[in-house]
């Protein structure tokens, strides 16, 4: 792990990373419950190379080299016979490379460079066939590569480069005899992922460029109750993902991303008594959102989907309740542009998606008593863009 940070008001940052991983990176983490008032709260991580980076009031430049060649397991599992308590979290998150950089009151100019090889599992997971629950959230993460950009009223000019070639795999569920409250389980896996996100008045102009060569990228999520009031199962699986949002002057991306991986996302649950009972699933080759609340977007975005495809399944099954529904959403490419009218805002944008590989989406929902609402809808695309500009 290396964090480097500049806080002097008179000083410069200047930052050189240089990380490589070549061992297998764990973490496992057993809990067993018998009775507990208050809760459960368990989290684990596995990182084979982290990178913080950032500065206030200081201008920093850098340079970031993160390469992990080992394999990455982070496994959660909570074993319950008796009560719960009021409210539980479970958390269990695994990565390649994660790296962290921004500025505040600052101008940050960066190349961040990820390679992962290794393959990345995550799993988190309650098994609790006599266990009862109040509130219960489980939340199993697991990416090749995840890069964040953060700006506070600050400037940045920076590439962001990142390319998995690891199978990435985040997995799990919960079984649970009765809950009373509200129980979410999620899944989300991608071979790359970055998140850039500037506030109070900030500027970015950045350059991605996402590789993803896996054979797998999936994202799976399982879950039983026998009496249960308000429960959600999602997943969502990507081989490649970009998050950039921000409010000031400017905001320009120039994205490309390239996917071959098979990608699979099943989410499924049932309950035997339910209150509501939902699954959700998302499955996207190469997916990006941009926008900006201010006077401009700039958006070149080049998206290819290839090799294994696209597969989504979600599945709810109850016996008697009230509503029950799964949703299914999948596609090779999705790209959507915001901007903010109001604000004098403008866009531009320059868009090519090309996708060469099957894209399915299936949903099913069962009552094999009584329920009721039911619905189901399942959604598949090859390429997805929406650009909208907002105005009074």
């Amino acid at each position: 792990m290396c964090v480097a940070a500049a806080t002097s008001a008179f000083a410069q940052g200047q930052v050189l990373n240089d990380q490589l991983n070549l061992g297998e990176i764990f973490s496992e983490q057993t809990l067993n419950v018998v009775a507990v008032q208050e809760g459960v709260s368990a989290s684990t991580s596995a990182t084979g190379n982290t990178v913080g980076i950032a500065g206030s009031r200081v201008d920093v430049d850098a340079t970031s080299n993160q390469v992990n060649q080992g394999s990455v397991y982070g496994h959660t599992v909570v074993n319950a016979s008796g009560s719960m308590g009021a409210s539980s979290v479970v958390a269990t998150q695994a990565a390649g490379n994660f790296g962290n950089a921004g500025a505040e009151e600052a101008t940050y100019r960066g190349f961040m460079v990820q390679t992962n090889s290794g393959a990345v599992t995550a799993r988190g997971q309650v098994e609790g066939e006599t266990a009862r629950a109040g509130d219960l959230a489980i939340d199993t993460q697991a990416t090749g590569n995840t890069q964040g950009l953060w700006l506070q009223n600050g400037a940045a000019g920076a590439r962001i480069s990142q390319a998995n070639s690891g199978d990435v795999m985040a997995d799990g569920g919960a079984i649970v005899q009765y809950v009373s409250g509200t129980s979410t389980v999620a899944g989300t896996a991608a071979g790359n992922h970055i998140d850039i996100d500037g506030a109070n008045q900030s500027a970015a102009r950045v350059i991605t460029d996402q590789g993803n060569t896996a054979d797998l990228v999936q994202a799976s999520k399982f879950t039983a109750y026998g009496n249960a009031y308000l429960t959600e199962t999602s997943t969502s699986a990507a081989g490649n993902n970009l998050n950039a949002t921000n409010v000031g002057p400017l905001l320009d991306v120039a994205n490309h991303q390239y996917n071959t991986a098979y990608v699979r996302s099943q989410a499924e649950t049932t309950s035997y008594q339910f209150g509501a009972a939902g699954s959700s699933a998302y499955g996207v080759g190469n997916a990006a959102v941009v926008s900006n609340t201010g006077a401009a977007l700039v958006l070149d975005n080049v998206q290819t989907n290839d090799g294994g495809g696209v597969e989504v399944i979600a599945s709810a099954e109850g016996h008697d309740g009230y509503d029950i529904g799964a949703r299914a959403s999948a596609a090779g490419n999705s790209v959507g542009g915001y901007v903010c009218g109001t604000c004098g805002g403008s866009m531009t944008t320059s868009n090519t998606q090309t996708n060469n590989a099957d894209v399915s989406a299936r949903a099913t929902t069962t009552v094999t008593g009584s329920a009721r609402s039911v619905t189901s809808t399942a959604r598949a695309v090859g390429n997805d863009a929406a650009f909208y500009v907002r105005s009074n």
